[in-house]
């Protein structure tokens, strides 16, 4: 059994990337934690998961899956612990077999988008674009995916291996050759680690530049995103925070060390405006940007009160 705090740790130095991913591990890292616990007091027991919430809210900052995850496994009321504690399991088998259903939903909705014969330019690693490739493919279209490195943390890496092992042609570019590249791509689909209630899109660093190379090229910017991954605190206009990673990803320490006075910056997110998106494809359906506001509020089921006041 993974403890928290390693599991945590696994999130925070990205060896579980992904916001799917990462609100999986974190919604199963409050099962075992809750099956951990040995109390027979309620509030202790109550005061235990509350942390637990903390340690693991705190690790990526911008993975709104995050706390939508942690949310909904700590949404329960009990008069014992072991009332509480089999609330919480049940949760969090809850959470992770929807979040698990929805990838694939989101994979048959989005393979009706993708024409045979297509080519289709992906930024990042999402493993709901992926299953839109995968269902695709395996429905017998011709398809062919280009795939960004993604620096500085090469997550294209794990999209073209998914690609390799799924037998998908695939192509590997530099981040910069985006825009030379846009005009031999059909459509672009990218994931989420976060929609916004006015449909915005924060997604790995680059995204934006992708969008805004397939909108001068006229191609379709569309993105598959679980609802999970929309915001409720952006109902109260509170921004998205952009994680700033170390600046050790993109330069060693020695040459840290030669330039002394050379600053920095690694945002490892940006933001794409919902101007710049043809559609949103969700595990509900394929839905225009502006339909963000009634995701947030109505499927998710968050109350204005609840979204204010934290857990």
């Amino acid at each position: 059994m993974t403890t928290l705090t390693e599991t945590a740790e696994k999130i925070k130095n990205m060896e579980i990337r992904g916001a799917g991913r990462i609100a999986r591990a974190a919604a199963n890292a409050m099962k075992e934690e809750a099956m951990s616990i040995e109390t027979a007091d309620l509030e202790e027991f109550n005061k235990r998961m509350r942390e637990a919430y903390t340690t693991l809210l705190n690790t990526r900052p911008t993975a709104v899956s995050l706390p939508n995850a942690l949310k909904a496994v700590m949404r329960y009321r009990a008069d014992s612990v072991e009332e509480a504690r089999q609330a919480i399991i049940a949760n969090a088998d809850a959470f992770i077999a929807a979040s698990e259903n929805a990838v694939k939903r989101i994979g048959e909705i989005g393979a009706r988008r993708i024409k045979d014969g297509d080519t289709i330019l992906t930024h990042c690693n999402s493993s709901a674009a992926f299953h839109i490739f995968e269902a695709a493919f395996k429905q017998g279209k011709d398809i062919s995916v280009v795939a960004t490195e993604t620096r500085p943390r090469q997550q294209g890496y794990i999209t073209v291996d998914f690609l390799h092992k799924a037998g998908i042609p695939a192509t590997l570019i530099l981040d910069s050759a985006v825009r030379y590249y846009m005009k031999k791509v059909d459509l672009v689909i990218v994931g989420a680690d976060a929609i916004t209630v006015n449909g915005s899109l924060i997604n790995k660093v680059g995204t934006s530049q992708v969008a805004l190379a397939a909108n001068e090229a006229r191609v379709s910017f569309i993105c598959a995103a679980e609802t999970y991954k929309f915001s409720p605190m952006t109902l109260f206009g509170e921004m998205v925070e952009i994680e700033e990673r170390d600046p050790s990803e993109v330069l060693s320490p020695e040459l840290q060390k030669k330039w002394p006075n050379l600053k920095v910056s690694n945002p490892a997110f940006d933001i794409t405006p919902h101007k710049y998106i043809d559609m949103i494809i969700t595990e509900i359906g394929a839905i225009p940007p502006e339909m963000a506001y009634w995701v947030i509020k109505d499927k998710l089921g968050w109350e204005l009160e609840e979204a204010a006041g934290g857990i």
